[in-house]
């Protein structure tokens, strides 16, 4: 899936690439190829460097999610980076478009408890056993008649965070019928888009925004 990769930020410690729905960010139980092994071909090439090559995985998006993932090209890069992320350094913006039509900005905040047997999250309102705080704001981009754009800010990071809690409030993610959503897209792609990830840079320390084009399924609505 990601022989052509779209890197969109590469400096010597890191590298961010605009993923494609369906690219795996990390090998799962599939075997099919992941982003950091195309990365690894692409650095090893384009640098002509023998033997092993380095990435670390420093954070995660779905598969069928698409936009900005920021991989490590050295130890030092990715023990910092993993630090930043855990600490809530990192400012992540998102579009969604979801299914109905919301207005204005509202912040959710309800609890998640992963699944492990379908892989999804529930949602609950209140606190409950093993489930984690889940915290997003939003604000309305464009309406339609079916659906609505967003711009979404996490404040937390649970698994399957924003599709979980739109869908917990009737707005399921465009194409996310694993949430709910009326129907899928044909390339099995949800319309979410990790859009800009802002940071300290771990060496440098300079202040880097990194920037992802949306895919092709929300330029109908655009």
């Amino acid at each position: 899936m990601a022989t052509d990769l779209t890197i969109i930020y590469e400096d010597n410690h890191l590298i961010a690439v605009n993923k494609r729905a369906g690219d795996l960010v990390q090998g799962d139980r599939t075997g099919d190829v992941s982003l950091p092994d195309h990365i690894k071909s692409y650095l090893k090439h384009k640098y002509n460097k023998p033997g092993n090559v380095f990435c670390g995985v420093i954070h995660r998006l779905d598969r069928p999610t698409t936009g900005a993932v920021l991989f490590a090209r050295t130890s030092k890069g990715l023990e910092r980076m993993n630090k930043a992320f855990q600490e809530r350094q990192i400012n992540k913006t998102y579009w969604a478009l979801v299914e109905g039509v919301l207005k204005g900005e509202d912040t959710l905040q309800h609890f998640l408890k992963k699944n492990s047997k379908n892989n999804k999250s529930t949602v609950f309102k209140k606190p409950e056993a093993d489930a984690k705080e889940a915290r997003l704001s939003y604000r309305v981009l464009k309406t339609g008649d079916n659906y609505t754009l967003l711009e979404v800010d996490l404040h937390t990071g649970r698994h399957h965070q924003i599709r979980a809690q739109f869908a917990a409030i009737g707005h399921a993610i465009k194409g996310d019928v694993k949430y709910g959503a009326r129907r899928a897209e044909r390339d099995k792609s949800i319309c979410l888009h990790a859009k800009t990830l802002d940071f300290i840079h771990p060496i440098s320390k300079s202040t880097i925004e990194i920037k992802a084009d949306l895919p092709g399924s929300f330029k109908p609505f655009l």
